[in-house]
């Protein structure tokens, strides 16, 4: 491991070679006091694209030279913008464009996708889920249960990894689907745990999921436009994110489901419905009969939020400048370099609780004094988070943080965990 000034040669290195950096100047870096502060908070929102402002006021325009027809006119037509953001995103989930829908938010998806693929019959009634999954998660199930006239209490099996707080081992999460497998009805579960940062073996867990004969939906809300997806080729029966964290949709945005083509024509699916899930060729025909729509499109409810889509769309035009693939490198190196720059200053001050398997999250656990440690961080420019009981996450994001940005965190925490901790002579821990 090299010292503090290789470590900044390398930072320096690294940035002068990268071949997405200048994408950075594409969004709005938030400042105090005319600096640029540190920004490690794309799991909880990305940052604004520069292009954002200008696409909300294109519509804005069109709704004002055109009224109800800019639904309707123009290659910019406003029927027309769903369907422009499917590429992109396709490539990012690995999936099919006619698997995808762009459309409400994260928890009233999961609602919805819980309408259509929480199918208890007789024994197989069981939803395996892991501990300490998002909240969105763990209302939405536990809401539809008890709106079945099901106890969840007795319905959901959660796997933990013992003490809640560290990362649960694929082999455990494996072996609890095969010891329910007698009456697992459904595996539901996040493609990145937000606390720890883990990236589950999803491909693993979806075979043994198919194997036990239960469907498998999963949360990506912490894992797209974070990691490599392969939602088709896994099987994944559905999926649902948000698009406000690594998407830079903005607060809010508009979400996005995944659901596997080999349920587009089942006759027996369950769903509620709604007029834009209609097919379009008849949906201004107004029938009193649903007619759903070949594919994910079908569980559409409502007229599309068309701010929001644009919004969206100007983020991922820069992830299609950028390539993911590119994106997907530097999230390896940057993590690469947190480990080795970050991870090695633990000591008995605080401990990595994010496997080997993850995204751009890293999870620093402290048992003493981790909340001083985030506030004089947060003083010193560096934005990341604080989650009870004691846990720092940072996230660098390829598409606008550096890896001198990395290095300068990784100073500034030894320099605070120094101050904090030498009057209790344990100075030496920090490497």
């Amino acid at each position: 491991m090299g010292n503090s000034t290789t470590w900044e040669q390398q930072a320096a290195h690294f940035d002068r070679t990268d071949p997405v950096g200048k994408f950075r100047n594409e969004f709005k870096i938030p400042e105090a006091e005319g600096k640029q502060r540190i920004y490690f908070l794309g799991n909880s929102l990305g940052l604004q694209p520069r292009s954002t402002a200008k696409a909300i006021d294109r519509v804005l325009d069109q709704w004002a030279m055109e009224g109800v027809e800019s639904f309707f006119l123009g290659d910019d037509s406003w029927m027309s913008l769903h369907n422009k953001l499917l590429k992109t995103l396709a490539d990012i989930t690995g999936s099919l464009p006619h698997e995808l829908s762009v459309m409400n938010q994260l928890s009233v998806n999961i609602h919805l996708m819980m309408v259509s693929f929480y199918r208890p019959d007789g024994k197989k009634r069981k939803i395996l889920m892991e501990s300490k999954a998002f909240p969105s998660d763990q209302y939405a199930v536990r809401s539809h249960l008890a709106y079945l006239g099901l106890n969840p209490d007795e319905i959901i099996v959660e796997v933990n990894s013992g003490s809640g707080l560290e990362a649960i081992a694929d082999e455990d999460m494996i072996e609890a689907i095969n010891r329910h497998s007698g009456e697992l009805a459904l595996v539901l579960l996040g493609g990145i745990n937000f606390y720890t940062g883990q990236l589950f073996d999803l491909g693993a867990v979806a075979l043994a999921a198919r194997r036990a004969g239960a469907l498998v939906g999963l949360d990506l809300a912490h894992a797209i436009g974070n990691v490599s997806l392969f939602l088709h080729d896994w099987e994944i029966d559905f999926a649902c994110w948000c698009s406000y964290k690594y998407l830079n949709g903005g607060p809010g945005a508009v979400g996005g489901t995944f659901i596997h083509e080999k349920h587009h024509h089942q006759q027996d699916m369950q769903r509620l419905t709604g007029w834009w899930g209609n097919k379009q060729e008849s949906r201004f025909q107004m029938k009193e009969r649903f007619e759903p729509e070949a594919d994910a499109t079908a569980w559409q409810l409502s007229t599309p939020p068309v701010m929001l889509l644009a919004a969206l769309q100007a983020s991922l035009s820069i992830f299609d400048a950028a390539g993911w693939q590119l994106l997907l490198e530097k999230q390896k190196l940057m993590q690469k370099c947190l480990a080795e720059w970050v991870e090695a200053l633990g000591g008995t001050h605080f401990r990595c609780i994010t496997p080997a398997s993850r995204g751009c999250q890293l999870s620093l656990l402290f048992p003493a004094k981790g909340r001083a440690v985030y506030e004089q961080l947060f003083a010193k420019g560096f934005m990341v988070d604080w989650r009870e009981p004691n846990v720092i996450r940072l996230a660098p994001v390829p598409l606008y943080n550096t890896y001198t940005e990395i290095w300068q965190f990784s100073l500034a925490l030894k320099e605070i965990l120094q101050e904090l901790f030498s009057a209790e002579g344990q100075s030496g821990q920090i490497k």
